[in-house]
């Protein structure tokens, strides 16, 4: 009789997944992409509800925790519910009672009050899950390089636009890989060792970045990337990797978190070079 044991730890089964995730089906796979990007959903929310949500039959989900070694579903979802048990407390409820105060108004200023209180529930998530350690290693590869390299497209676009404009304001050298002509692929292949690429890309991640992401860190030059999961296709190659959840919207997904983490790498790079109370240098009219 096998001694096996499941991961008690939320961290070990996010490991034993990421480590199976190459090898498994499909479906599974999105499971997988699932269960890193939802980990409060899957704490409170029953199987059929999460299998209706992610798109996949709930007894899918029962067969992929017994592959990890659970009798079912139940027991692997107790390890997100002692995770979420001693995340920062009492967040949840705040925002329904912002929401509540907000009240339940339709049309224009009702969809502003959902994107507003969703906005501020991923930007929560943001602050809890992104580490001191990750942001400080970014901000240093940011500025010893000599060149900065950015890549995003689609969404991706206007988080990458933003550090082109604070990275430039800061006397970075930077470069923006163009889409326009096929022309991205073949600006990557100047970048070196000396050099950083910082990439940005969601589902469903664009082939073009994740070619660039994959040639140039091949070839020795450091990545930064910000995505949706640490299970994202920008994951093996990034030196340093934010993975921002993305919550679900019915309309569009926001990127108020990305933004918010672009501007404060760049404020973390620029305390490299300013000291204690950096500035980005104010651009006076003629």
């Amino acid at each position: 009789m096998s001694d096996y044991r499941p991961p008690e730890t939320y961290e070990d089964l996010i490991r034993l997944i990421h480590d199976r995730y190459e090898n498994t089906s499909k479906s599974y796979q999105k499971i997988a992409l699932f269960l890193t990007q939802n980990p409060n959903d899957v704490a409170v929310m029953s199987v059929n509800a999460i299998g209706e949500k992610c798109g996949i039959h709930a007894s899918g989900f029962v067969r992929y925790a017994q592959t990890l070694g659970y009798k079912g579903f139940k027991e692997m979802q107790t390890v997100f519910q002692r995770r979420l048990s001693t995340a920062a407390p009492g967040f949840d409820a705040r925002i329904k009672a912002l929401e509540h105060e907000l009240g339940a108004t339709e049309g224009g200023i009702g969809h502003l009050r959902d994107l507003v209180v969703r906005d501020m529930a991923s930007l929560q998530d943001l602050l809890a899950n992104t580490s001191a350690a990750d942001i400080e290693a970014a901000a240093a590869l940011m500025e010893a390089a000599d060149t900065i390299y950015l890549a995003g497209q689609l969404r991706s676009a206007p988080v990458v636009e933003l550090l082109r404009y604070v990275l430039t304001m800061l006397g970075k050298r930077t470069v923006l890989l163009d889409t326009g002509g096929g022309l991205a692929t073949h600006m990557a292949k100047v970048a070196r060792p000396s050099d950083l690429l910082f990439a940005v890309s969601f589902r469903f991640y664009a082939t073009e970045v994740v070619n660039v992401v994959e040639e140039t860190a091949a070839r020795g030059v450091p990545v930064v990337a910000i995505s949706d999961s640490t299970l994202s296709p920008l994951a093996k190659s990034a030196r340093v990797l934010f993975a921002v959840p993305e919550h679900e919207y019915t309309f569009s997904r926001s990127l108020a978190a990305p933004m918010c983490l672009a501007q404060a790498l760049c404020v973390a790079m620029a305390g490299l070079q300013q000291g204690e109370k950096p500035r980005i240098p104010v651009v006076t009219g003629p």
